[in-house]
């Protein structure tokens, strides 16, 4: 037996393990790992603050990013294999009939066609690596700007409300637009895509989305400027952001989805012409 073969039986194995007939077991297991470097951080983040607080903010960004993709990626697989159970993959679908024929055909291999509607969605762990990597280069830029908004508009104990609006501002208007163009810009890059496909990508997500964070965003930093210590409002955000960073991860996905559907062949009806 082939090593190839045998890490695609073990893959299998793994992926078709499911929690309550719903969530996928790989995916509960990171899950918990990376609740598990969380607790750890947060039992001693006081002592790694003070010892280096910028690659204490990288790396707690980094792993609440991840969690985020976690349970954007939960979320998909748990949503797709609802559906294939409803009816989708069914004797109609030709690639469910590829599967069965290639089945009959070797029936050495047999085991390793089984109903898609069976499966889970694989986890996608090079998606968490782009997830992680991106917080952990933000978290150095993100930590220098709410250092100079906490020194441009100093909070005082006779003077805080009106500051903590200054600052939400100033961020809102100046920095989110940025950071949501850079997030979709760098994860469509680390896709491996051009010039063209960051284009498309921003055309269709970038004013949805920043309309979206527009909604979500200035009541949770009142919050986080008028409340927290300096060096609790980023894994603040972070924290709050897990599922605002699962909705972009939802959203990169689903217009990823959208542009391989759109050009997966140069006679499909839903081809896009620029």
């Amino acid at each position: 037996m082939s090593w190839e073969l045998t890490r695609r039986r073990i893959v299998r194995t793994i992926n078709n393990k499911f929690i309550l007939d719903r969530i996928p077991l790989l995916h509960a297991v990171i899950f918990l790992i990376e609740m598990g470097i969380v607790a750890r951080l947060a039992s001693r983040y006081n002592a790694y603050f003070d010892q280096r607080p910028v690659l204490t903010m990288m790396v707690t960004n980094a792993v609440l990013g991840g969690i985020a993709d976690t349970v954007a990626q939960t979320i998909t697989s748990v949503k797709q294999r609802s559906q294939r159970k409803l009816g989708s993959g069914t004797k109609d679908d030709p690639y469910s009939i590829e599967i069965r024929d290639l089945s009959k055909k070797d029936s050495a291999d047999r085991d390793q066609y089984l109903d898609p509607r069976t499966l889970a969605t694989p986890f996608d762990f090079e998606r968490l690596t782009r997830f992680m990597a991106y917080g952990f280069a933000m978290a150095p830029l993100q930590f220098k700007w709410f250092g100079f908004l906490a020194r441009a508009f100093p909070i005082t104990k006779t003077s805080a409300f009106r500051p903590a609006l200054k600052r939400v501002a100033v961020d809102q208007i100046c920095f989110a637009p940025v950071s949501v163009g850079l997030f979709f810009t760098v994860m469509t890059i680390a896709e491996g895509g051009g010039r063209r496909a960051v284009a498309m990508k921003l055309k269709d997500t970038y004013l949805p989305t920043l309309k979206a964070n527009w909604m979500v965003w200035p009541a949770v930093q009142i919050i986080n400027f008028r409340l927290m210590p300096v060096q609790f409002q980023l894994p603040f955000v972070a924290t709050i952001g897990i599922a605002w960073t699962a909705y972009l991860s939802l959203s990169n996905a689903s217009e990823d989805d959208a542009l391989i559907h759109q050009n997966a062949a140069p006679y499909s009806p839903n081809i896009r012409l620029e």
